[in-house]
């Protein structure tokens, strides 16, 4: 029976950690970098049949019902019950010829047929977002005029100030990482946490309808945890926003709007309702040392390449920036 068989790639320096070999012709052999397009298409380097190793270090062996080549794609049909489905689709990117690996659902995600615009929110013209310390992999929005800076949140990933005043925040979550806290009841402190805030929103990476597609855990015993999460906080919202990229442009856009709202508010003199959780005991964000480091610079102060910086650079900055005295020998 014909198989698709992935293997280790004996090469220890390639970055593509595998090697796929499909049954057509004598063989056709891929580096890539995993074992299947689960969350994105997957770069393929086409490889000589005889760099497929003697004794190789097989990681999965899958029966196939077809493996066929149409056109400038070959259409791979796995003998089981989920993923089993993808393409090996060959195209040109960049000046070159380029070979991608993709499933259906990564290929929606790709081009979930829209495409996101790149008008500023209204009242946006000056926006810098806060992201937390701890975010790994966070969102740069490219495609829009933002600023953003690290700091430690206390709730959400990501945030806008207003006179010192956290006044919003956005806990991102992929599908996994939702099913996981879900699961856990991390969600549940972390919603109690994003609930002091004056707005507050999660947005998740994926399709509503996903959450009914794991295998590890009860979908429906996760469908309804979130239910009571927004029944118990309904000034949460929880958004489904299908793609990393949409989520990344519902984030932007919630959080210029927020702002601006409580620009409103403070205009009009309205006490924003609720608690307020503020970043630093009452103050403004405090800067890191890179910050103060490159301001300084820009001021024509010497100050070092690394380590910390002296006490009267940090009271410059603070008497320039209006900010009150802080615990700068934190900061390293």
């Amino acid at each position: 029976m014909a198989e698709l068989v992935i293997a280790r790639n004996p090469d220890a320096g390639s970055s593509l950690g595998f090697l796929l070999w499909l049954p057509l012709g004598d063989g056709l052999v891929f580096r890539t970098s995993g074992t299947w397009p689960r969350t994105k298409a997957l770069y393929c380097h086409p490889a000589e049949p005889g760099e497929w190793p003697a004794d190789p270090e097989v990681v999965e062996r899958v029966a196939l019902r077809s493996c066929a080549r149409r056109g400038a794609a070959i259409d791979v049909v796995l003998d089981r019950a989920r993923e089993n489905r993808s393409q090996i689709v060959y195209t040109r990117g960049r000046g070159r010829d380029m070979v991608f690996w993709q499933s259906p659902r990564t290929r929606k995600q790709a081009r979930p047929q829209v495409r996101t615009p790149t008008a500023r929110a209204p009242g946006a013209d000056e926006l810098e977002i806060l992201v937390d310390a701890h975010e790994r992999y966070p969102y740069t929005f490219p495609s829009q005029q933002v600023r953003t800076a690290r700091r430690t949140l206390p709730a959400g990933d990501y945030g806008v100030v207003l006179g010192g005043t956290l006044v919003a925040s956005v806990e991102r979550k992929s599908l996994s990482d939702l099913v996981s806290s879900v699961s856990s009841g991390r969600l549940r402190f972390a919603l109690g946490d994003l609930a002091a805030l004056p707005r507050a929103a999660v947005v998740v990476e994926d399709r509503w309808s996903q959450v009914f597609a794991q295998r590890h855990v009860r979908p429906a015993q996760v469908a309804d945890s979130l239910a009571e999460l927004q029944v118990r906080w309904p000034a949460i919202p929880i958004v489904f926003a299908e793609t990393r990229p949409l989520a990344e442009e519902w984030t932007y856009r919630f959080l210029a709007a927020a702002l601006a709202w409580a620009r409103d508010e403070n205009a009009v003199g309205t006490r924003l309702p609720g608690a307020v959780t503020e970043l630093s005991s009452g103050t403004a964000p405090e800067p890191s040392t890179a910050e103060v480091r490159a301001w300084a610079r820009e001021q024509g102060i010497a100050v070092p390449d690394r380590g910390r910086l002296r006490p009267e650079v940090w009271e410059r900055y603070r008497a320039a920036h209006g900010c009150p005295d802080g615990d700068h020998d934190r900061h390293s």
